[in-house]
């Protein structure tokens, strides 16, 4: 399954940060993180995307603490 997120995040490098660290998760098969754009786009497996969207919250938010995903 891939979906695209609106996301809020402040700069070009803790996007890019973002995108290593989301892609590194276990079930992520591809994760885009534009900054320009604010978006992300997530991919990993229909049974596992919840669980995975969690878990890169999470990572997100550990890289930059004011990082909004908008569901």
């Amino acid at each position: 399954m891939q979906k695209k997120f609106n996301i809020e995040v402040d700069c070009a490098n803790c996007a890019a940060k973002i995108e290593n660290a989301v892609s590194a998760l276990p079930g992520v098969n591809a994760c885009n993180v534009s900054f320009m754009a604010q978006k992300m786009l997530l991919e990993a497996d229909d049974a596992q995307f919840q669980s995975v969207l969690k878990a890169a919250v999470k990572a997100a938010k550990k890289i930059e603490p004011d990082f909004e995903i908008e569901l």
